[in-house]
């Protein structure tokens, strides 16, 4: 997960580069430019096709901006946050505390490259070491964020962590991502994944099904990635072309899929 972090960076400055931004993270851009001095923002090379983490990202923050505005009060943990500017993003009211939290080396980046906040905690922890949910509040509705996280877990890693959530917080929101059996299966193959030296260690052909891990888990939806109609209507038309031809491979469209779901 932390040597995914440049490329969904540099996804996210590319985009906020377009003439109408899908995400528009100006935070993004300026973090990459800190990380890589030599990071090009002139040039849109084939990292565009990493759009679609651009897609995912517009997608959380839209149910994450909705479950705040109905529950002010709320506790955020926004799990493998990466170098991720969603708080700043969404920018909360001071009635709601937020959590970032990542590997070390990864929190001591976000202390370099993004300003602290007050009700903003960073905790420096593996997400799957579930000790640091003792330093959560326990007693307020609940908005876990966990995107490009569960498919680098074992899927037993990501039974407990959920059900640990559902069994420690009264009730609220989870959001995150999957990708299909056959994804997980040939992640090994990817050539992208293998740049970075990283693969999935799990897949849902059907991702509501995790609802059954615990009884107060229930699927709520999900949302287009790979053939989002924003990634169609705002990408560049070599990047909308590429993703057509993918999408016509069998499974490709939902082989990555956006899911939430309420306990």
């Amino acid at each position: 997960m932390q040597k995914t972090l440049s490329p969904v960076l540099k996804a996210k400055a590319l985009d906020n580069r377009l003439p109408e931004p899908i995400l528009g993270d100006r935070y993004a851009e300026e973090t990459m430019r800190r990380l890589d001095p030599g990071y090009d923002h002139r040039r849109f090379g084939t990292s565009q096709l990493g759009l679609a983490a651009v897609v995912r990202a517009k997608a959380h923050d839209e149910w994450a901006r909705r479950f705040l505005s109905a529950h002010p009060d709320a506790v955020v943990l926004h799990l493998g946050c990466g170098l991720d500017a969603r708080m700043y993003r969404l920018d909360p009211p001071a009635t709601v505390d937020w959590f970032d939290v990542d590997y070390p080396s990864v929190i001591e980046l976000r202390r370099q490259f993004l300003p602290p906040r007050e009700h903003y905690t960073l905790i420096a922890s593996n997400v799957t070491n579930l000790t640091w949910l003792d330093q959560i509040p326990r007693n307020r509705p609940t908005l876990l964020i966990a995107e490009g996280l569960v498919p680098y877990l074992p899927e037993p890693a990501a039974r407990r962590l959920l059900t640990t959530v559902v069994d420690t917080f009264p009730g609220g929101q989870i959001q995150l991502d999957t990708v299909s059996v056959w994804a997980w299966r040939t992640s090994k193959w990817d050539p992208t994944l293998r740049k970075y030296g990283t693969q999935f260690h799990c897949g849902f052909d059907d991702p509501s099904a995790l609802a059954d891990w615990h009884p107060r888990l229930e699927y709520v939806d999900e949302a287009p990635m790979n053939d989002s109609p924003e990634l169609m209507a705002k990408a560049p038309a070599n990047v909308r072309r590429a993703y057509r031809l993918l999408n016509l491979l069998p499974g490709m469209k939902r082989s990555t899929r956006i899911v939430r779901f309420r306990f």
